[in-house]
């Protein structure tokens, strides 16, 4: 390799190729050979077509793929050698100066398992119709002591705590009815994700206190999305609540804009990125194919249906949720469009 950029990644774990503008591999290092179990050298000349197992799907990226300093990702990507077993990572797609194409490949748990796309809806239907009307009656019951208690009360704080508990019953009420009675989703409208994230924070504050350390990393120049708040917050609640029950004494809250980002078949031209991270006990490694799915938990006393409804929500609003996990440091990003797709010819 006489590229000096091609030399200094050699040596990384992470797996690299570089593509010629017609989409072959013209050279990778050893670690995206070993990623896909085959030689270097059998790798070369080979199109990226041809390592696609979604017969397609990176033709077409590559295609639309920006101009020279912008990065695609594509999340969800699976790619294997002919006669191989299949690999899944999320890609970064970057055209140089040469015009030739840098690929990174980030394998992520994220990936593992079955797609709960194609198992969720009915058993997570079921699962939750049987818990919505196990907790109907305490949350009408929760609903009447919240009242009584504000008229027992003077000081503003205690009232904005009864007010907070007020405002949640009647949020999990209605869901508890939508689940129940299924009605057409609700239009979205214009939503401020660091109000919904405020909002969760101040849920994780009552709930927690002073054992865990909420952490905000916001970027205030993000825009509005265009999404039903109340379910964003539902997720986004479920996913700190797990972090707070993993034994995590810091819980973080980052956003960032993403650019050109590809969720599924579809290339936004701006996303919202909100990672929700912890230094809690981590995705158990029996766990990790199976998380998103209902019914599954960690813990004895779990549900198993946060994660389900959380990834289910990310779904609703056109966007995905992934993780990555390790003893001490688990990260949960959720990823939302908030501008048109693509097309095409730009």
């Amino acid at each position: 390799m006489s590229d000096p950029a091609h030399i200094s990644v050699e040596s990384l774990a992470t797996p690299v190729a570089w593509l010629s503008a017609a989409g072959a591999v013209q050279n990778c290092n050893q670690a995206f050979a070993s990623w896909l179990g085959v030689s270097v050298r059998r790798l070369q000349g080979m199109p990226l077509g041809e390592l696609d197992v979604e017969v397609g799907r990176l033709s077409e990226v590559f295609q639309r793929l920006p101009e020279h300093g912008h990065t695609l990702r594509v999340h969800r990507a699976r790619l294997a050698f002919p006669g191989s077993g299949e690999h899944f990572a999320e890609l970064w797609l970057t055209r140089l100066e040469s015009a030739e194409v840098r690929l990174e490949a980030h394998p992520s748990e994220e990936f593992l398992g079955e797609d709960p796309a194609k198992v969720l809806p009915a058993a997570l239907s079921a699962a939750l119709k049987g818990l919505a009307h196990e907790i109907r009656n305490p949350l009408a019951g929760m609903k009447g002591a919240a009242q009584l208690l504000s008229r027992r009360v003077d000081d503003q704080d205690s009232k904005e705590l009864i007010e907070l508990i007020g405002t949640e019953v009647e949020r999990l009420a209605a869901l508890v009815e939508r689940l129940l009675n299924p009605a057409p989703p609700r239009e979205f409208g214009a939503a401020n994700i660091h109000a919904v994230l405020e909002r969760v924070l101040q849920l994780a504050d009552t709930d927690a206190g002073w054992a865990v350390k909420l952490v905000r990393d916001y970027d205030p120049s993000l825009p509005e999305l265009y999404a039903d708040a109340d379910r964003l917050t539902q997720a986004i609640w479920n996913l700190v609540r797990n972090a707070l029950q993993s034994g995590a004494s810091q819980v973080g809250l980052r956003t960032r804009a993403e650019h050109h980002v590809l969720i599924g078949d579809t290339a936004h031209r701006l996303s919202l990125r909100v990672e929700i991270s912890d230094n809690g006990r981590g995705v158990p490694e029996d766990l990790a194919e199976q998380i998103f799915l209902p019914l599954v938990s960690g813990r004895a006393e779990g549900t198993g249906l946060g994660l389900a409804m959380a990834q289910q929500v990310a779904r609703e609003h056109g966007g995905s949720l992934g993780y990555r996990s390790r003893p001490g440091h688990t990260v949960f990003t959720l990823l939302l469009p908030v501008n048109d797709v693509e097309s095409d010819d730009e």
